[in-house]
C-alpha cells in the first residue's frame, strides 16, 4: 500500500513512551485537504479526545489555502476523526487510566483518502528524556567510529 505522509510529530516520541498506534480517517473540509496535500499542516501542540464516543482532535493547524475565498477554513479547530465504535471503546478504557494520552504521530494519504495515526501514549519523565538523548548520541558517536574505520 502507497503512502504519502505529509507531516509527522516527532515531539510525540521524544515526549511520550508510544505503546500503539490506530489509523483513524479525519473529517476535513474541501480547503483543508488541499492545504494538507500541500504540505500545509502542524501537529506540535496537537492532541486527541473522546467525547460523548467519538473522537475529536485538537490544536491541529492547518494553513488556510492560498487560493481559498471568503468560505476558507479556521485555521486551528477541532476535527472529527473516524474509528469503528469498538476501537473508541477501548480507547475510553484505555485513556481512563493514569498517564495516557492519545496524541496524533503522523498524518498520511492512504488510497486517496487523508489518515492521522493516533497513539496511545505515556508521558515521559524529564530523565526519561535525558536517557532516551544520551543513548541516541552514543549511538552516532559509534556509527561515526565505525564509519572511520572501515574509510581506513
Amino acid at each position: 500500500m502507497e503512502e504519502k505522509v505529509f507531516a509527522r510529530n516527532r515531539k510525540a516520541f521524544h515526549d511520550y513512551h508510544i505503546e500503539e498506534t490506530y489509523e483513524a480517517g479525519i473529517v476535513l473540509t474541501g480547503t483543508e485537504v488541499k492545504s494538507v496535500r500541500a504540505n500545509k499542516l502542524n501537529l506540535k501542540d496537537s492532541y486527541a479526545s473522546v467525547e460523548n464516543s467519538e473522537l475529536w482532535l485538537h490544536n491541529m493547524h492547518i494553513s488556510p489555502y492560498d487560493q481559498g475565498n471568503r468560505f476558507n477554513h479556521e485555521p486551528v479547530r477541532k476535527r472529527k476523526l473516524l474509528m469503528h465504535r469498538s476501537e473508541i471503546r477501548r480507547l475510553i478504557g484505555l485513556t481512563r487510566e493514569k498517564g495516557y494520552t492519545l496524541v496524533p504521530t503522523k498524518v498520511y494519504a492512504r488510497k486517496g483518502f487523508i489518515k492521522v495515526e493516533i497513539a496511545l501514549a505515556r508521558g515521559k519523565k524529564q530523565y526519561d528524556k535525558r536517557q532516551a538523548l544520551a543513548e541516541k548520541a552514543a549511538k552516532r558517536e559509534i556509527e561515526r567510529v565505525f564509519k572511520e574505520k572501515n574509510r581506513l
